[in-house]
Protein backbone atom coordinates (compact mmCIF):
# COMPACT_ATOMS: atom_id res chain seq x y z
CA UNK A 1 0.00 0.00 0.00
CA UNK A 2 1.28 3.51 -0.83
CA UNK A 3 2.21 5.43 2.09
CA UNK A 4 1.34 9.97 2.52
CA UNK A 5 5.04 10.02 3.21
CA UNK A 6 6.49 8.53 0.30
CA UNK A 7 8.51 10.47 -2.68
CA UNK A 8 9.44 9.80 -5.89
CA UNK A 9 12.66 11.32 -6.65
CA UNK A 10 13.38 11.55 -10.38
CA UNK A 11 17.09 11.95 -11.47
CA UNK A 12 19.08 12.11 -14.35
CA UNK A 13 21.50 9.38 -13.66
CA UNK A 14 22.29 7.25 -10.03
CA UNK A 15 24.26 6.90 -8.97
CA UNK A 16 26.82 9.68 -10.04
CA UNK A 17 30.23 10.25 -8.11
CA UNK A 18 30.08 14.19 -9.25
CA UNK A 19 26.60 14.65 -7.71
CA UNK A 20 27.29 13.94 -3.61
CA UNK A 21 25.15 16.85 -2.61
CA UNK A 22 22.21 15.07 -4.11
CA UNK A 23 23.48 11.81 -2.12
CA UNK A 24 23.49 13.36 0.83
CA UNK A 25 20.02 15.08 0.60
CA UNK A 26 18.44 11.80 -0.24
CA UNK A 27 19.99 10.24 2.81
CA UNK A 28 19.33 12.84 4.57
CA UNK A 29 15.67 12.90 3.64
CA UNK A 30 15.35 9.21 4.56
CA UNK A 31 16.90 10.21 8.12
CA UNK A 32 14.26 12.42 8.82
CA UNK A 33 11.46 9.59 8.54
CA UNK A 34 10.78 10.27 4.39
CA UNK A 35 10.06 7.37 2.54
CA UNK A 36 11.75 7.54 -1.15
CA UNK A 37 11.63 5.60 -4.28
CA UNK A 38 14.54 6.87 -6.71
CA UNK A 39 13.41 6.93 -10.68
CA UNK A 40 16.93 7.76 -12.96
CA UNK A 41 16.71 8.39 -16.75
CA UNK A 42 20.20 6.89 -17.09
CA UNK A 43 22.11 3.78 -16.02
CA UNK A 44 25.34 4.58 -13.99
CA UNK A 45 28.70 4.99 -15.46
CA UNK A 46 31.12 5.68 -13.11
CA UNK A 47 32.99 2.94 -11.91
CA UNK A 48 32.49 3.73 -8.24
CA UNK A 49 30.56 5.33 -5.79
CA UNK A 50 30.93 6.86 -2.63
CA UNK A 51 30.14 5.44 0.88
CA UNK A 52 26.84 7.79 1.09
CA UNK A 53 25.14 5.58 -1.55
CA UNK A 54 25.53 2.47 -0.08
CA UNK A 55 23.59 3.94 2.91
CA UNK A 56 20.72 4.86 0.71
CA UNK A 57 18.21 2.75 1.42
CA UNK A 58 15.68 3.38 -1.42
CA UNK A 59 14.97 1.26 -4.81
CA UNK A 60 16.28 2.17 -7.04
CA UNK A 61 14.45 2.17 -10.87
CA UNK A 62 15.75 2.77 -14.50
CA UNK A 63 13.27 4.36 -17.28
CA UNK A 64 14.81 3.28 -20.86
CA UNK A 65 17.63 5.60 -21.49
CA UNK A 66 16.65 5.78 -25.44
CA UNK A 67 12.86 4.95 -26.05
CA UNK A 68 14.40 2.60 -29.14
CA UNK A 69 16.41 -0.04 -26.79
CA UNK A 70 13.27 -0.87 -24.68
CA UNK A 71 10.21 -0.76 -27.50
CA UNK A 72 7.63 -2.77 -26.03
CA UNK A 73 7.97 -1.18 -22.16
CA UNK A 74 7.51 2.16 -23.82
CA UNK A 75 4.60 0.74 -26.11
CA UNK A 76 3.26 -1.63 -23.14
CA UNK A 77 3.54 2.41 -21.25
CA UNK A 78 1.73 3.98 -24.33
CA UNK A 79 -1.78 1.73 -24.27
CA UNK A 80 -1.49 1.00 -19.99
CA UNK A 81 -1.45 5.45 -19.91
CA UNK A 82 -3.75 5.63 -22.96
CA UNK A 83 -7.48 4.92 -20.61
CA UNK A 84 -6.20 7.43 -17.92
CA UNK A 85 -7.90 11.29 -18.34
CA UNK A 86 -4.49 12.69 -17.58
CA UNK A 87 -2.98 11.03 -20.79
CA UNK A 88 -4.93 13.37 -23.11
CA UNK A 89 -3.58 16.34 -21.24
CA UNK A 90 -0.06 15.47 -21.18
CA UNK A 91 -0.82 14.97 -24.98
CA UNK A 92 -1.73 18.76 -25.32
CA UNK A 93 1.21 19.66 -23.08
CA UNK A 94 3.71 17.72 -25.49
CA UNK A 95 1.87 18.92 -28.75
CA UNK A 96 2.17 22.79 -27.31
CA UNK A 97 6.03 22.13 -26.06
CA UNK A 98 6.99 20.28 -29.42
CA UNK A 99 6.90 22.98 -31.68
CA UNK A 100 9.40 25.09 -29.26
CA UNK A 101 11.78 22.04 -29.02
CA UNK A 102 11.20 19.85 -31.63
CA UNK A 103 13.80 17.52 -30.82
CA UNK A 104 14.40 13.57 -29.96
CA UNK A 105 14.77 14.33 -26.52
CA UNK A 106 11.17 15.37 -26.17
CA UNK A 107 10.00 12.76 -27.61
CA UNK A 108 12.02 10.81 -25.13
CA UNK A 109 10.96 13.06 -22.25
CA UNK A 110 7.18 11.81 -23.01
CA UNK A 111 8.02 8.07 -23.66
CA UNK A 112 10.12 8.07 -19.88
CA UNK A 113 7.13 9.96 -18.53
CA UNK A 114 4.55 7.88 -19.93
CA UNK A 115 6.88 4.47 -18.79
CA UNK A 116 7.03 5.89 -15.19
CA UNK A 117 2.81 6.51 -15.07
CA UNK A 118 2.31 3.34 -16.24
CA UNK A 119 4.43 0.84 -14.06
CA UNK A 120 4.63 3.36 -10.77
CA UNK A 121 7.06 1.83 -8.91
CA UNK A 122 6.79 2.40 -5.15
CA UNK A 123 3.49 3.95 -5.19
CA UNK A 124 4.39 7.11 -4.36
CA UNK A 125 1.60 9.91 -3.40
CA UNK A 126 4.48 12.71 -4.29
CA UNK A 127 7.14 13.62 -7.38
CA UNK A 128 9.98 15.43 -7.05
CA UNK A 129 12.18 16.38 -9.16
CA UNK A 130 16.32 16.95 -9.08
CA UNK A 131 17.15 19.62 -12.34
CA UNK A 132 14.67 21.84 -13.93
CA UNK A 133 15.72 20.86 -17.30
CA UNK A 134 15.21 16.89 -18.07
CA UNK A 135 14.16 15.45 -15.31
CA UNK A 136 11.33 18.07 -14.63
CA UNK A 137 10.41 17.74 -18.08
CA UNK A 138 9.69 13.70 -17.23
CA UNK A 139 8.33 14.58 -13.64
CA UNK A 140 5.97 17.41 -14.74
CA UNK A 141 4.01 14.73 -17.79
CA UNK A 142 4.31 12.09 -15.65
CA UNK A 143 2.57 14.08 -12.98
CA UNK A 144 -0.62 15.27 -15.28
CA UNK A 145 -0.84 11.84 -16.56
CA UNK A 146 -1.12 10.61 -13.04
CA UNK A 147 -2.73 13.25 -11.16
CA UNK A 148 0.29 13.61 -8.56
CA UNK A 149 1.86 16.67 -7.06
CA UNK A 150 5.46 17.68 -7.86
CA UNK A 151 8.10 19.66 -6.48
CA UNK A 152 11.60 20.66 -7.99
CA UNK A 153 15.62 21.25 -7.35
CA UNK A 154 16.88 23.58 -9.36
CA UNK A 155 20.86 23.52 -9.59
CA UNK A 156 22.92 25.32 -11.89
CA UNK A 157 23.70 23.60 -15.94
CA UNK A 158 19.47 23.31 -15.86
CA UNK A 159 18.02 26.50 -15.31
CA UNK A 160 21.22 28.45 -17.10
CA UNK A 161 20.85 26.38 -20.44
CA UNK A 162 16.99 26.27 -20.49
CA UNK A 163 14.82 28.56 -22.23
CA UNK A 164 12.74 30.99 -19.96
CA UNK A 165 9.64 30.05 -21.24
CA UNK A 166 10.47 26.52 -20.52
CA UNK A 167 11.14 27.44 -16.86
CA UNK A 168 8.39 29.75 -16.48
CA UNK A 169 5.97 26.99 -17.35
CA UNK A 170 7.14 24.48 -14.92
CA UNK A 171 7.50 26.86 -12.50
CA UNK A 172 4.07 27.15 -12.42
CA UNK A 173 3.11 23.35 -12.81
CA UNK A 174 5.49 22.51 -9.72
CA UNK A 175 4.09 22.91 -6.25
CA UNK A 176 7.38 24.66 -5.40
CA UNK A 177 10.97 25.18 -6.85
CA UNK A 178 14.22 24.99 -4.72
CA UNK A 179 17.55 26.08 -5.86
CA UNK A 180 20.83 26.02 -4.26
CA UNK A 181 22.61 29.91 -4.99
CA UNK A 182 20.93 33.60 -4.66
CA UNK A 183 22.06 34.32 -8.19
CA UNK A 184 19.73 31.19 -9.39
CA UNK A 185 16.84 32.16 -7.14
CA UNK A 186 16.72 35.96 -8.35
CA UNK A 187 16.53 34.01 -11.63
CA UNK A 188 14.02 32.21 -10.84
CA UNK A 189 11.85 34.08 -8.93
CA UNK A 190 12.17 36.86 -12.23
CA UNK A 191 10.05 33.95 -14.29
CA UNK A 192 7.45 32.86 -11.75
CA UNK A 193 3.93 34.14 -11.87
CA UNK A 194 3.73 33.02 -8.24
CA UNK A 195 7.47 34.37 -6.73
CA UNK A 196 6.69 33.03 -2.96
CA UNK A 197 6.77 29.08 -4.83
CA UNK A 198 10.62 29.63 -5.27
CA UNK A 199 12.80 29.44 -2.44
CA UNK A 200 16.88 29.49 -1.64
CA UNK A 201 18.36 26.50 0.18
CA UNK A 202 22.12 25.66 -0.12
CA UNK A 203 23.14 22.15 -0.60
CA UNK A 204 25.22 22.58 2.36
CA UNK A 205 27.77 20.07 3.67
CA UNK A 206 27.19 16.84 5.99
CA UNK A 207 29.94 17.96 8.50
CA UNK A 208 30.00 14.36 9.92
CA UNK A 209 31.25 13.30 6.47
CA UNK A 210 33.92 16.33 6.83
CA UNK A 211 34.66 16.23 10.69
CA UNK A 212 37.07 18.95 12.05
CA UNK A 213 41.25 18.87 10.50
CA UNK A 214 42.91 18.32 13.58
CA UNK A 215 46.36 18.10 11.67
CA UNK A 216 48.37 20.80 10.06
CA UNK A 217 48.38 22.31 6.60
CA UNK A 218 52.39 23.02 5.56
CA UNK A 219 54.40 25.99 6.27
CA UNK A 220 55.88 25.26 2.42
CA UNK A 221 56.67 28.01 0.33
CA UNK A 222 57.55 26.91 -3.15
CA UNK A 223 61.48 27.23 -2.61
CA UNK A 224 62.37 23.81 -1.99
CA UNK A 225 62.46 21.47 -5.09
CA UNK A 226 62.05 18.06 -3.59
CA UNK A 227 59.30 19.60 -1.46
CA UNK A 228 56.73 21.32 -3.48
CA UNK A 229 53.73 23.30 -2.64
CA UNK A 230 50.79 21.21 -3.13
CA UNK A 231 47.68 22.34 -5.45
CA UNK A 232 44.81 20.78 -5.62
CA UNK A 233 41.15 20.83 -7.43
CA UNK A 234 38.33 18.24 -7.64
CA UNK A 235 36.07 18.82 -10.48
CA UNK A 236 34.72 17.17 -14.17
CA UNK A 237 36.81 17.79 -16.84
CA UNK A 238 34.34 20.09 -18.42
CA UNK A 239 34.36 23.51 -19.98
CA UNK A 240 32.19 25.26 -17.28
CA UNK A 241 35.21 24.43 -14.85
CA UNK A 242 37.89 26.01 -16.38
CA UNK A 243 40.83 23.59 -16.07
CA UNK A 244 42.48 24.96 -19.34
CA UNK A 245 42.28 28.69 -17.50
CA UNK A 246 43.53 27.09 -14.18
CA UNK A 247 46.61 25.40 -16.73
CA UNK A 248 47.76 28.45 -18.02
CA UNK A 249 48.20 30.28 -14.98
CA UNK A 250 50.15 27.76 -13.37
CA UNK A 251 52.75 27.99 -16.87
CA UNK A 252 52.48 31.85 -15.88
CA UNK A 253 54.12 31.19 -11.93
CA UNK A 254 57.96 32.30 -11.54
CA UNK A 255 60.37 29.80 -12.36
CA UNK A 256 61.97 29.52 -9.00
CA UNK A 257 58.50 28.52 -7.57
CA UNK A 258 57.66 24.36 -6.71
CA UNK A 259 54.43 23.17 -7.27
CA UNK A 260 52.83 20.11 -7.88
CA UNK A 261 49.01 20.14 -9.26
CA UNK A 262 46.90 16.98 -8.63
CA UNK A 263 43.35 16.76 -10.34
CA UNK A 264 40.69 14.61 -9.41
CA UNK A 265 38.11 13.80 -11.68
CA UNK A 266 37.46 12.23 -14.78
CA UNK A 267 35.48 13.97 -17.63
CA UNK A 268 35.69 14.30 -21.51
CA UNK A 269 38.17 16.79 -21.76
CA UNK A 270 40.95 15.22 -19.88
CA UNK A 271 42.94 14.26 -22.97
CA UNK A 272 42.78 17.75 -24.09
CA UNK A 273 43.91 18.82 -20.75
CA UNK A 274 46.92 16.68 -20.30
CA UNK A 275 48.22 17.39 -24.29
CA UNK A 276 47.98 21.65 -23.25
CA UNK A 277 49.66 20.95 -20.25
CA UNK A 278 52.30 19.53 -22.21
CA UNK A 279 52.04 22.05 -24.49
CA UNK A 280 52.68 24.69 -21.56
CA UNK A 281 55.68 22.49 -21.05
CA UNK A 282 53.93 21.64 -17.20
CA UNK A 283 52.96 18.16 -17.56
CA UNK A 284 55.90 16.87 -15.51
CA UNK A 285 54.32 19.07 -12.12
CA UNK A 286 50.68 17.36 -12.86
CA UNK A 287 49.36 14.40 -11.59
CA UNK A 288 45.94 13.08 -12.84
CA UNK A 289 44.42 11.17 -10.32
CA UNK A 290 40.97 10.10 -12.55
CA UNK A 291 37.73 9.76 -9.98
CA UNK A 292 38.55 9.03 -6.71
CA UNK A 293 35.75 8.61 -3.88
CA UNK A 294 34.51 10.75 -1.19
CA UNK A 295 37.16 9.15 1.02
CA UNK A 296 39.99 9.81 -1.15
CA UNK A 297 38.72 12.90 -1.84
CA UNK A 298 39.40 14.18 1.86
CA UNK A 299 42.77 12.64 2.48
CA UNK A 300 43.68 15.08 -0.86
CA UNK A 301 42.20 18.17 1.07
CA UNK A 302 44.21 17.44 4.10
CA UNK A 303 47.39 16.82 2.45
CA UNK A 304 47.55 19.55 0.22
CA UNK A 305 47.81 23.49 0.35
CA UNK A 306 45.79 24.90 -1.75
CA UNK A 307 42.49 24.33 -3.53
CA UNK A 308 41.83 25.91 -6.66
CA UNK A 309 38.87 25.72 -9.44
CA UNK A 310 38.74 28.39 -12.41
CA UNK A 311 34.40 28.19 -12.88
CA UNK A 312 33.67 30.24 -16.01
CA UNK A 313 30.69 30.78 -18.38
CA UNK A 314 30.42 28.88 -21.37
CA UNK A 315 29.46 29.90 -25.08
CA UNK A 316 25.80 27.93 -24.12
CA UNK A 317 25.37 29.77 -20.87
CA UNK A 318 26.38 26.25 -18.89
CA UNK A 319 27.91 27.36 -14.99
CA UNK A 320 28.46 26.21 -11.67
CA UNK A 321 26.37 27.06 -8.87
CA UNK A 322 27.97 26.66 -5.84
CA UNK A 323 30.36 24.22 -6.26
CA UNK A 324 30.50 21.25 -3.23
CA UNK A 325 33.97 20.73 -3.77
CA UNK A 326 34.56 24.44 -2.92
CA UNK A 327 32.60 23.96 0.52
CA UNK A 328 34.34 20.33 1.08
CA UNK A 329 38.04 22.36 0.29
CA UNK A 330 36.81 24.97 3.04
CA UNK A 331 35.52 22.44 6.34
CA UNK A 332 39.40 21.39 5.86
CA UNK A 333 40.99 24.63 6.42
CA UNK A 334 42.23 24.77 2.56
CA UNK A 335 43.50 27.56 1.45
CA UNK A 336 40.70 28.24 -1.55
CA UNK A 337 41.32 30.20 -4.98
CA UNK A 338 38.17 30.67 -7.61
CA UNK A 339 36.79 32.88 -10.05
CA UNK A 340 33.78 35.47 -9.08
CA UNK A 341 31.18 32.53 -11.16
CA UNK A 342 27.43 32.67 -10.00
CA UNK A 343 27.78 31.49 -5.66
CA UNK A 344 31.11 31.06 -5.39
CA UNK A 345 31.60 34.32 -3.78
CA UNK A 346 28.57 33.03 -1.37
CA UNK A 347 30.77 31.31 0.02
CA UNK A 348 34.16 32.70 -0.57
CA UNK A 349 34.94 36.47 0.15
CA UNK A 350 38.03 37.64 -1.65
CA UNK A 351 40.78 38.41 0.58
CA UNK A 352 38.92 37.35 4.28
CA UNK A 353 38.37 33.47 3.36
CA UNK A 354 40.36 32.98 0.62
CA UNK A 355 40.84 34.53 -3.16
CA UNK A 356 38.42 35.18 -5.57
CA UNK A 357 39.55 36.59 -9.47
CA UNK A 358 37.82 37.25 -12.48
CA UNK A 359 37.18 34.50 -14.59
CA UNK A 360 38.59 33.87 -17.82
CA UNK A 361 41.97 35.49 -16.48
CA UNK A 362 44.73 33.65 -15.82
CA UNK A 363 47.22 36.03 -15.19
CA UNK A 364 45.20 37.00 -12.38
CA UNK A 365 44.57 33.35 -11.23
CA UNK A 366 48.53 33.21 -10.93
CA UNK A 367 49.08 36.39 -8.98
CA UNK A 368 46.51 34.71 -6.48
CA UNK A 369 48.02 31.87 -6.47
CA UNK A 370 51.61 33.10 -6.55
CA UNK A 371 50.36 35.12 -3.39
CA UNK A 372 49.45 31.66 -1.19
CA UNK A 373 52.35 30.02 -2.64
CA UNK A 374 54.87 32.56 -1.31
CA UNK A 375 52.77 33.13 2.25
CA UNK A 376 51.39 30.24 4.71
CA UNK A 377 50.74 31.91 7.25
CA UNK A 378 47.77 33.71 5.21
CA UNK A 379 46.38 30.27 3.96
CA UNK A 380 46.39 29.35 7.12
CA UNK A 381 44.27 32.41 7.84
CA UNK A 382 42.26 31.85 4.95
CA UNK A 383 41.51 28.28 5.55
CA UNK A 384 40.66 28.69 9.30
CA UNK A 385 38.04 31.78 7.90
CA UNK A 386 36.67 29.32 5.33
CA UNK A 387 36.10 26.71 7.99
CA UNK A 388 33.94 28.80 10.46
CA UNK A 389 32.04 30.11 7.65
CA UNK A 390 31.58 26.68 6.43
CA UNK A 391 30.73 25.01 9.89
CA UNK A 392 28.43 28.24 10.65
CA UNK A 393 26.34 28.70 7.30
CA UNK A 394 26.76 25.42 5.08
CA UNK A 395 25.81 22.44 7.44
CA UNK A 396 23.19 20.46 5.18
CA UNK A 397 20.70 19.74 8.16
CA UNK A 398 19.52 23.15 7.58
CA UNK A 399 18.75 22.53 4.01
CA UNK A 400 17.40 19.10 4.95
CA UNK A 401 15.06 20.77 7.65
CA UNK A 402 13.67 22.86 5.51
CA UNK A 403 13.10 20.78 2.35
CA UNK A 404 11.57 18.04 5.04
CA UNK A 405 9.79 21.40 6.01
CA UNK A 406 8.08 22.08 2.83
CA UNK A 407 7.06 18.87 2.62
CA UNK A 408 5.40 18.65 5.39
CA UNK A 409 3.50 21.53 4.78
CA UNK A 410 2.24 19.80 1.67
CA UNK A 411 0.97 16.99 3.40
CA UNK A 412 -0.64 19.05 6.65
CA UNK A 413 -2.50 20.81 3.63
CA UNK A 414 -3.53 17.87 2.15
Amino acid sequence: MPTDRKIAVVLKGYPRLSETFIAQELLGLERAGIELVLISLRRPTDGKRHPVHDEIRADVHYLPEYLHEEPLRVLRGLVRCLPKPGFWRVLGLFLKDLPRDFSRNRFRRLGQALVLASEWPGQPRWLHAHFIHTPASVTAYASVIAGTPWTCSAHAKDIWTSPDWELSEKLGLARWTVTCTRMGYEHLRSLASDKSRVHLSYHGLDLDRFPHFDGTHSNRTGSDPADPVRIVSVGRAVGKKGYDVLLKALAKLPAELHWRFEHIGAGELTGQLKTLATELGVSDRIVWKGALDQTDVLAHYRASDIFALACRITADGDRDGLPNVLVEASSQRLACVSTAISGVPELLEDGENGRVVPSEDPQALAAALEELIRNPALRHRFGDAAERKVRGQFDHHTSIEQLAGLFASEWRAA
